[in-house]
């Protein structure tokens, strides 16, 4: 809960929030296992509304499978569901991915397009996926807000915004751009590991005495 009023930390504290992020959580990337774009928008699509560990189980045979644009484009949907069925929405994910794969093959020559309304075109891919691609798969500067980032960004007070949309555009105003990166990492790290939903760590939390929603 905020103190006097205060819903939005100043420069200096989100300054000091980013810094002491990224010391509590070093090296912090993505967690989806992937050797390529394409993989990795594959496995971005596949992890909505499921974890990354259950995304990560499945990719390799899916790719063994299916190991390029090409072959995914052809595949049957429901031999794809069969590969896929312990994640969440399998039946939607398994024809999003043969859907997704044709339309970057016959749009693009089978290579995943380095542009956010390319890419926000394509079949299962929404704004977080394509910050992630645009950001984990080429370098780009992107803030992605998932569960996550939306729920620890607004309760410690780098922001305070109702949806996922202007959250998202307030951290880019608030977060430093070069970090933006790294900081979608810190903030998905920090409400896996302390900031959970129900029953946030507060006590054993680096923010502690930073953050607005312990004081």
């Amino acid at each position: 809960m905020a103190h006097d009023g205060k819903t939005v930390l100043d420069k200096d504290e989100i300054d000091e929030v980013v810094r002491l992020l990224g010391e509590r959580y070093p090296g912090a990337e993505c967690a989806l296992i992937h050797g390529s774009v394409w993989e990795l928008l594959v496995a971005v699509v596949l992890s909505a509304q499921t974890t990354d560990v259950s995304v990560n189980a499945v990719m390799p045979e899916l790719l063994r499978r299916w190991p390029d644009t090409a072959s995914l484009a052809g595949a049957n949907i429901e031999e794809v569901g069969e590969v896929i069925r312990r994640i969440g929405m399998y039946r939607s994910k398994s024809s999003n991915i043969v859907r997704l794969a044709q339309k970057v093959l016959e749009d693009h020559g089978g290579e995943v397009p380095q542009d956010f309304d390319a890419l926000t075109a394509l079949p299962g891919v929404g704004r977080k996926t394509a910050n992630v691609v645009l950001s984990v798969g080429f370098g780009e500067a992107r803030i992605a807000v998932d569960t996550h980032v939306f729920r620890v960004s607004n309760r410690i007070g780098l922001c305070r915004e109702p949806d996922v949309l202007k959250t998202e555009l307030a951290l880019m105003r608030n977060l430093p751009e070069e970090r933006w990166s790294d900081c979608h990492h810190y903030l998905i790290w920090h409400g896996r590991k302390v900031c959970h939903a129900r029953k946030p760590d507060c006590a054993g939390c680096v923010l502690n005495e930073i953050c607005l929603y312990v004081q």
